[in-house]
């Protein structure tokens, strides 16, 4: 059976990501018998989501110095996906259910609209008129 699937149903994809991550992280917390605070487990997955970012930015060749070679997609997307691995147990290791954050999204890429196109009421987004 697809892993998006239940009871016939297609199960939404972001909350088959959320799952699976929430019984990784169970999984390791019980098998290397690991016991931090919330605070710690998020600062932790944090700290990791920065490594990750640093393979993904090594994988995709920012070294300008360096001679040119091509960039092995396959090895570039599994570098992404660490990333996505560590931000999902920031997500829950927070409380935010995979619905929260898919409304905080939502909310906060109106805001990025708004303030690009000076509609925002932070400052520093005001459109220059000429």
């Amino acid at each position: 059976m697809d892993t998006t699937e239940k009871q016939g149903k297609q199960e939404d994809k972001l909350d088959v990501l959320f799952r699976m991550q929430a019984g990784l992280d169970a999984y390791i917390r019980e098998k290397r018998e690991l016991d931090f605070t919330k605070g710690e487990w998020v600062c932790k997955k944090a700290l990791a989501l920065i490594v990750e970012l640093g393979e993904v930015v090594d994988e995709a060749k920012y070294k300008w110095w360096k001679n040119n070679t091509e960039i092995d997609d396959a090895k570039l997307k599994e570098e992404i996906v660490d990333v996505l691995h560590f931000f999902l147990g920031m997500c829950i290791d927070s409380g935010m259910t995979s619905d929260e954050l898919f409304d905080i999204y939502l909310k906060k890429n109106k805001e990025n609209y708004d303030r690009q196109n000076g509609l925002s009421q932070k400052t520093g987004y005001e459109i220059n008129k000429k």
